[in-house]
């Protein structure tokens, strides 16, 4: 009996809140509806983003040897709060706030949306500027991530700590502000949707300089100067982060469109997406034609550099240009990573052939294939030369080429030199053959792994039970 009262009520109370509840939802104009669903669009795309650091950890940590696997791991999450930090304090107000046609000068200290006056660059989509903070934290984290994944294997824990907040202050903005946030490659007309150029394009050139100046890992090189093959210690862990960049790069792209309206989205959706399949296809069979065997790795890295090209123009081509251009990235990064490494770069992650190499095929990708109707007619620059655009935006997309490889390789080596003189950037040859982990951390990612045979125990390098010291080269 006691149910049926209960039942009664609960159902007088629904049908007496019902017009309260319509006449609540007739006073949400349309605008404010709209901004509401923009704005949860773009949150969920920041997330995916952010949620890439986990891909990055996977495929690094998976790329490198069983002794640095858990050092690579987690100078992810190190590198992601330092720059979390360095772009509230300075690196989004030289990116995106108000300022000349190469750096912004306002909005430091980023207070949230009271300072909405200072970022004119981010204040026309109708969003709160907090979120679009949040958003473009985001992308100077992947950049910062490709930047650090040249380091692996021998430079110090120290080294992303410093450079990793030099390069979310001085770098990425720079970068950023002169296509983004109102600078002179902007104004100039360069098309760079989701950032092959200011992302992808400036992470691999500091990634680029960092290697070279750190030097080739040991026993990379024999003394004729041929490369020996250094394999990472799993190709299941690089597998599943790759797929988790693959599902973050619908953040990236898709989520750069800042609105689900009018669904031109999804349409950035379908051109990444069938952009990094025919470059994963296309790198995976000309391993296979090369090496005579189909090489994961090298697939692995089509498919991103496939994604790294398309990220500049995926708003601005037609799906058969797509897969074109994911075609070529993954031939691509096949065979610069081949020739780099003969060349005697010792690049662990490939990080300029994934993200630099395909980085600029992909700004140049839009000077080809760009259509009227996705670039001249939305004010956009102007079409490619394959649509009767000539050569105009062909050029400007080369300059910002140039100007980005000019800037950033100067800024990263005067950083990295200031560093060698005066901290060091690479640790010792000991603390290398034993493994990062360990010199750098006290402890391995794989203790049970790592230790000597016969150990029941493990506390470091030095077994206290037994006091058998290991041996580094073992490691």
């Amino acid at each position: 009996m006691k149910k049926k009262w209960w039942l009664a009520l609960g159902a007088l109370a629904a049908v007496s809140a019902f017009p309260v509840s319509a006449s609540a939802a007739e006073a949400v104009d349309g605008e404010a509806l709209t901004n509401g669903v923009n704005m949860v669009f773009v949150f969920i795309a920041a997330v995916l983003v952010i949620f890439m650091q986990a891909g990055f950890a996977l495929l690094e940590a998976g790329s490198v040897r069983m002794k640095n696997a858990g050092h690579v791991a987690g100078k992810t999450i190190l590198s992601f709060g330092v720059a979390s930090v360095a772009f509230w304090a300075f690196g989004f107000a030289f990116g995106f706030g108000n300022g000349n046609g190469f750096f912004g000068f306002e909005g430091f200290f980023f207070g949230g949306d009271e300072q909405s006056a200072s970022f004119d660059s981010v204040n026309g989509f109708g969003l709160p500027v907090s979120l679009m903070f949040l958003f473009h934290l985001a992308f100077a984290g992947v950049s910062l991530a490709i930047a650090g994944g040249g380091l692996a294997e021998r430079a110090k824990l120290s080294v992303y700590i410093v450079f990793g907040a030099l390069f979310t202050i001085i770098i990425y903005p720079v970068i950023a502000h002169w296509v983004w946030g109102g600078g002179w490659l902007g104004s100039m007309g360069m098309q760079d949707f989701a950032g092959s150029t200011v992302v992808h394009l400036t992470g691999a050139t500091a990634a680029l300089v960092a290697t070279i100046m750190l030097k080739p890992r040991l026993g990379k090189y024999g003394k004729d100067g041929k490369p020996n093959s250094i394999l990472g210690h799993n190709q299941v862990l690089s597998v599943l982060g790759v797929i988790i960049l693959w599902v973050g790069w619908f953040g990236f792209n898709p989520g750069s469109a800042l609105s689900v309206m009018d669904g031109f989205f999804a349409y950035v959706a379908l051109t990444t997406n069938i952009a990094a399949a025919a470059g994963g296809v296309a790198a995976l069979l000309i391993s296979w034609v090369v090496f005579g065997k189909a090489d994961i790795p090298s697939m692995i890295n089509g498919v991103l550099a496939a994604l790294v090209a398309i990220t500049g123009s995926c708003a601005f081509v037609a799906p058969w240009a797509a897969v074109v251009i994911g075609l070529v990235a993954g031939v691509l990064t096949f065979f610069t990573a081949q020739w780099f490494e003969k060349a005697g770069v010792d690049d662990p992650v490939f990080a300029f052939s994934v993200h630099g190499v395909a980085g600029i095929w992909g700004a140049l990708c839009t000077g080809f294939f760009a259509m009227p109707s996705l670039s001249t007619d939305k004010g956009l620059g102007q079409a490619g030369l394959f649509y009767g655009g000539g050569l105009h935006q062909l050029g400007v997309q080369a300059l910002g080429v140039v100007g980005t490889l000019a800037f950033v390789a100067g800024v990263t080596f005067i950083i990295f030199y200031i560093m060698k003189v005066t901290m060091g950037i690479r640790v010792t040859e000991e603390e290398e053959m034993m493994g990062l982990d360990i010199s750098e951390h006290g402890n391995y990612g794989y203790p049970e792994q790592m230790k000597m045979a016969g150990d029941t125990t493990f506390n470091g390098p030095t077994n206290p039970e037994s006091g058998v010291k290991r041996n580094p080269a073992k490691a």
